[in-house]
């Protein structure tokens, strides 16, 4: 990739977009970029916190394990997202491990070469903060659910987000979620068990809310999830 393309990529990210192609120029020497298999491993939970990543092509699996080694997905990360969102302002550790689950082609930036941009140009720390505002709402309507909802209707919930954030529209109801998630990582997800999802997933293709594809991708009817759970 070289620096237009590098430029064009990174301009679709908010803190971004406004920049120009002159004002980039500082960010695109310093990042980097590089190809990952499926399994490698980006950084693993409580490694020191070193870079910030951009997908460019792929995708990641975000997940943290207990003192048991019990896996909690906390996100599944594709093409033109970003993570993780909070390590530009954080010093510290990273909260969880990040793994390729699609072969993948990330850009990443170090820290300390962004911090050191920030100095001069304190107009990004401005639009990295609307990010993170966005995914602190984000994260408060995943808390909402987890208060206000039982299981059946998280699980309709997280079909939902999955639908808009990793879904292709098929018609004016359908989507098909493009992610190929087992039972127990759509479990993990939500901190429930592989049964619970399976007997949920059953009980919503009896009432022809859900489907799978012969590939094995879930097609679900949007609309109707929507008024099953909030009827």
């Amino acid at each position: 990739m070289d620096k237009y393309d590098t430029f064009a990529f990174l301009q679709q990210f908010p803190i971004f977009k406004s920049l120009t192609e002159y004002e980039m120029v500082p960010i695109i020497d310093f990042a980097r970029t590089r190809e990952f298999k499926v399994g490698e491993i980006v950084f693993m939970q409580d490694q020191p916190i070193s870079d910030v990543y951009f997908i460019q092509q792929g995708k990641v699996k975000i997940y943290k394990t207990d003192y048991y080694g019990k896996e909690q997905i906390v996100n599944v990360l594709q093409k033109n997202d970003m993570f993780p969102h909070q390590g530009l302002f954080r010093q510290g550790k990273y909260p969880a491990h990040a793994e390729i689950i699609e072969s993948a082609k990330l850009i990443n930036i170090p820290i300390s070469s962004f911090e050191n941009f920030l100095i001069t140009h304190p107009e990004i720390s401005i639009k990295m903060f609307r990010v993170l505002g966005e995914i602190i709402m984000d994260l408060q309507s995943r808390l909402e659910e987890k208060i206000l909802y039982n299981v059946y209707d998280q699980i309709i919930m997280l079909l939902m987000r999955l639908a808009k954030k990793n879904g292709e529209k098929l018609d004016e109801k359908h989507f098909k979620i493009t992610l190929l998630l087992t039972n127990r990582e759509l479990a993990n997800m939500i901190g429930s068990s592989r049964e619970t999802v399976s007997r949920t997933l059953t009980q919503l293709k009896k009432k022809h809310l859900v489907h799978t594809d012969p590939a094995g991708h879930l097609i679900v009817d949007y609309d109707a999830l929507e008024e099953e759970v909030f009827k």
